[in-house]
């Protein structure tokens, strides 16, 4: 079964290097510098903040890796639709808390999950399409024709 027309070596390509140049940018802001003042709650939230948007991009790069994977022939799509699924989103906190140039980063992971959540939305549907029926569909045509 083939990927749909909207995942594409190119776009994944091309997202993975989007996704590497802000999992750089998320490591020099929030790499450890969380003197903002004294307020303990700003601090905290800034830590947050930073651990909630580089996991976020370090699953979108797992994601990106593993369809890079698959097209160079690496794994097989059983693999790639075993194990390369997107964890469900995590929203961010109270971004009033840290600085502008945090934010704005959190943000920027948020769009960059949320792209790849729709990539991935897309390939599983496209791929159920275009294969026939599911498994378990498959499974259900079996046992009703073993009655």
């Amino acid at each position: 079964m083939a990927l749909p027309a909207d995942i594409n070596p190119r776009i994944v390509d091309s997202l993975y290097g989007d996704a590497l140049l802000l999992a750089d940018e998320l490591r020099t802001r929030f790499g450890g510098d969380f003197s903002i003042g004294e307020d303990c709650a700003a601090r905290v939230a800034l830590s947050c903040e930073g651990l909630r948007a580089t996991t976020r991009t370090m699953h979108c790069l797992a994601w990106l890796l593993n369809h890079r994977a698959y097209f160079a022939g690496e794994i097989s799509e059983f693999q790639l639709r075993r194990h390369g699924r997107l964890p469900a989103p995590s929203p961010s906190g109270d971004l009033s808390l840290v600085p502008e140039d945090a934010a704005r980063l959190v943000r920027m992971s948020e769009r960059l999950f949320a792209r790849i959540e729709r990539l991935e939305t897309a390939w599983r549907r496209g791929g159920v399409a275009e294969g026939g029926p599911s498994a378990i569909e498959r499974l259900r045509q079996r046992l009703a024709g073993a009655r």
